[in-house]
């Protein structure tokens, strides 16, 4: 599987990612760093079949409107720190990626993962 990360998560998610085998950018190892447009994003996503990791309502709204990008996990766990979110994935890793196989949207919250179609 491969991810992108988006600019408001922290690069050391992207590089947790791959330090767990998967291919994984995060927006600032792209060309326009955090000015990464989110047409580009999703573009990239649909391309390459990246799963954007995104706390950004707008991805997860224009996949309920355009079921774009390729598919979306999307973060609603208010401010946490970098540590606590990587935590969070460590914890939940095995179920997000066997929702994420077969589903386009899982919401990922403190206490819950939700499933989207």
């Amino acid at each position: 599987m491969k991810f992108l990360i988006d600019a408001q998560l922290p690069k050391k998610l992207a590089r947790w990612f791959q330090a767990n085998g998967f291919d994984a950018i995060h927006t600032l190892d792209l060309p326009d760093k955090k000015r990464t447009s989110d047409d580009f994003i999703n573009a990239l996503s649909l391309r390459e079949n990246r799963i954007i990791n995104s706390k950004d309502s707008d991805f997860f709204n224009r996949f309920l409107q355009k079921l774009e990008p390729h598919k979306l996990i999307y973060l609603t766990v208010g401010n946490l720190s970098t540590d606590a979110l990587i935590s969070l994935f460590e914890k939940n890793m095995p179920r997000i990626l066997d929702e994420i196989e077969y589903h386009n949207v899982v919401e990922i919250t403190r206490n819950s993962i939700i499933t989207v179609d």
